[in-house]
């Protein structure tokens, strides 16, 4: 709670993951998080650069990697609201959690580090709260972890090859690794959320997963361009699944 309600000049870091959960935590699925300067929040977000050629320009990487640390940042805070919000979860997947969300807020750090080295500053780019948009309307575990985690996450292991390349082939070799970096972390990530989806319901085939995928959400917005499967696969994420992604059609 204290996290997600923290002013944003403190998100940078989590304390050390905890072994446990407060058992007396009250379930809590209002708790949102504070915004305002430095960060200009709109409704709908400029298109980001996804050729060489722009990012050439440090200003537009500096874009880019902006709109990666706002991506951090709500997956930080939308850990943090899950463990309130699923209260009665098991502890296990709670822990779970509140690791993740640490993660979360050190990939956020280390995204704008990189967007301050690249002379631009946070909140220079306006950010839409998308995920804060959908994921609050999860009612159950297994909807949070097939969205956030199978879904949302899923999907960034596509992305962070498609931009490792794109700034490689930009002369960025250090922004590159980063995304490498964040990607391949990540798919700790999906595999806890696999984990426990099929804890929760049984299975993890994909007629299950896309019922319990927040509506209006469908798999194209869960997946890139071009999917990864190498690293879905190094996600345990099962290959029947990972055929009806990339098969999906709207």
């Amino acid at each position: 709670m204290d996290y997600l309600l923290a002013p944003l000049a403190h998100k940078r870091s989590l304390g050390p993951a905890p072994s446990a959960v407060d058992p007396t935590f009250v379930r809590r699925r209002d708790a949102r998080p504070t915004r305002g300067a430095p960060l200009t929040v709109v409704t709908r977000a400029e298109k980001l650069a996804t050729h060489p050629e722009a990012l050439a320009s440090a200003k537009k990487r500096a874009a880019v990697l902006h709109a990666f640390a706002h991506h951090e940042l709500q997956a930080a805070e939308l850990f943090c609201w899950a463990i309130l919000a699923f209260s009665d979860a098991p502890a296990a997947f709670r822990v779970g959690l509140a690791k993740i969300a640490r993660d979360e807020a050190r990939h956020f750090d280390l995204y704008l580090s990189r967007v301050e080295a690249l002379g631009a500053k946070w909140g220079e780019f306006s950010v839409r709260d998308w995920f804060w948009q959908r994921l609050p309307d999860c009612e159950r575990p297994a909807q949070f972890v097939a969205t956030m985690g199978l879904g949302f996450e899923g999907a960034n292991l596509d992305h962070g090859q498609r931009f490792e390349s794109l700034f490689e082939r930009a002369g960025d070799a250090e922004s590159a690794a980063l995304v490498r970096l964040v990607s391949d972390e990540e798919r700790s990530h999906v595999a806890f959320a696999k984990h426990w989806f099929e804890q929760f319901t049984g299975g993890c085939d994909p007629v299950t997963w896309r019922e319990n995928l927040v509506a209006p959400l469908s798999p194209l917005v869960m997946r890139g361009p071009t999917i990864d499967r190498e690293a879905r696969r190094e996600a345990r994420m099962p290959e029947a699944l990972i055929d009806a992604i990339e098969r999906y059609r709207a």
